[in-house]
């Protein structure tokens, strides 16, 4: 696999698509950080992190509309791949939906949102869009 944060966006999108409750993909440090920013800023429900024998794995518990049964999340997607990195400082910074959704970046903080960085007044590599 060459691209590890593609794959774990794809598995939430399909799931999403498939209307399914839960979902379930391998876990890093990074997958871990953005699977904690999409549940504060609320696009999941939760979120747990469960310690397996081979490799440890992310369980997370998708949100919908309780009436409509809409997905929380309509379109989620990569935006630096390993083939071409896209770089970013605080002047250039997109705004996702004119501030309705979010970028997730990594940055000399960590991992964190456009709006927070935007606030600290850093740049750093763009991994994806979420609205």
């Amino acid at each position: 696999m060459t691209d590890p944060i593609a794959d774990f966006l794809t598995r939430i999108r399909n799931a999403y698509l498939a209307g399914h409750k839960t979902v379930e993909a391998p876990a890093s440090k990074m997958k871990v950080e953005i699977t904690r920013i999409l549940h504060e800023k609320g696009y999941i429900l939760a979120y747990k992190v469960v310690e397996g024998t081979p490799v440890n794995t992310i369980k997370i518990a998708l949100k919908y509309h309780p009436e409509t049964k809409k997905a929380a999340i309509k379109k989620i997607g990569r935006i630096s791949t390993p083939g071409l990195r896209q770089y970013t400082d605080v002047a250039s910074m997109p705004r996702i939906l004119n501030g309705l959704g979010i970028a997730i970046l990594s940055t000399s903080k960590g991992i964190i949102t456009d709006k927070e960085a935007r606030e600290l007044n850093v740049g750093g590599e763009l991994l994806c869009y979420v609205y």
